[in-house]
């Protein structure tokens, strides 16, 4: 009996041991695509509704599957393009600019910065030492700054291509998804029945649920708000309006915000002299920041009933954790931890009570 027992736990360890082999093989072989497959994913679980309208104006999965992936390529993929290019070509001129500064000195600080509150003496009073002591003075100010900029364009010429790449793999995965996703959908809560029962299907359901809300709350948030800023922009005539527009979607899908974009807009504005519409870009830039803390709660509430900080939590804590896919991946994993949770403390309960 204890031989038949001493087996049964050697057969039962092999067989854990041998399982978890696969899922982690069968993770690092796909480990190349999977930042593509859980953009797609996203994609395809936001715009599922979409789809489904679509397949019923036109009759056919495939045609409305097409639609949806050239609409994703105009809304998703242009903008990091324009962005990557833009970064690409500012990363390019940087040896000119620099060597243009070396060549000519600084100049004097224009007045207004010394009019900035708290640091705008100090700033300009510093700016006119280096100015004071011509090309060399500037030379030494900025070599300390020359291997950290070679750095960075180094670092942007390789994040493109990843994100080449990323782009490729989303394209090709998205219309697949499209086109299979009631099965991968019935695949999905299949395994979650069985591995949790009716439990282990609503976690799955409130996981496809989270990554739409964030999806609503974040993706159209970061539209509005660059479409915004793009007016601004434009209005106050910014040069590379539609290059910083795409700039600014891309800092709000990754939650810096267009804070900065707008910053570099007034700040040219007031450095060519253009104080009017430096400081209309300036009252301009309120709302559109505010416009983050309004628009997408809202947003995020209308897709899911989860605690709104625990999604917001998600949001920021997966992308520090796990980069750009993190927005979805952190949301997914404290939205089934929290259902999970509240299922089990809610059944401890219910036993409690007819105990």
């Amino acid at each position: 009996m204890r031989f038949d027992t001493s087996r049964d736990i050697t057969r039962i360890t092999l067989l854990v041991l041998v399982i978890g082999a696969l899922l982690v093989g069968s993770v690092w072989t796909l480990r190349p695509f999977l930042s593509g497959l859980i953009w797609a994913t996203a994609i395809a679980i936001t715009t599922w509704p979409l789809l489904l309208r679509l397949q019923q104006l036109t009759g056919r999965r495939s045609v409305a599957a097409a639609l949806l992936t050239l609409l994703a390529l105009l809304t998703f993929i242009v903008p990091f393009a324009l962005a990557i290019n833009t970064l690409l070509d500012a990363a390019s001129r940087v040896p000119a600019v620099v060597n243009d500064f070396l060549a000519n000195g600084l100049g004097r600080p224009p007045q207004w910065i010394a009019q900035i509150p708290v640091v705008g003496r100090t700033v300009a009073e510093r700016w006119q030492t280096v100015s004071d002591g011509g090309p060399e003075a500037l030379e030494t100010f900025v070599q300390p700054y020359a291997s950290q900029a070679a750095t960075w364009a180094i670092g942007v010429a390789g994040s493109s291509g990843r994100t080449l790449v990323l782009v490729l793999v989303t394209l090709v995965l998205l219309p697949i998804l499209y086109v299979q996703g009631e099965t991968a959908a019935h695949g999905a809560l299949a395994l979650g029945r069985r591995l949790g029962g009716e439990i282990g299907e609503r976690a799955i359901r409130t996981a496809a649920q989270a990554v739409r809300s964030v999806a609503l709350g974040v993706v159209v948030t970061a539209m509005v708000q660059s479409l915004l800023v793009g007016l601004g922009l434009r209005f106050c005539g910014v040069p590379h309006s539609g290059f910083l527009t795409a700039i600014a979607f891309v800092f709000g899908i990754v939650q810096i915000g267009p804070l900065p974009v707008l910053a570099i807009g007034t700040i040219w504005l007031y450095w060519t002299g253009s104080t009017t519409l430096g400081t209309v870009l300036l009252i301009w830039s309120a709302p559109v920041l505010a416009l983050d803390n309004v628009l997408r709660p809202i947003l995020i509430r209308r897709g899911v009933k989860l605690p709104l900080l625990l999604i917001i939590g998600g949001v920021i804590g997966g992308l520090v954790g796990f980069g750009v896919v993190g927005l979805f991946v952190g949301p997914v994993v404290l939205a089934t931890a929290f259902t999970l949770t509240k299922e089990w403390v809610a059944r401890g309960r219910a036993h409690a009570v007819a105990a």
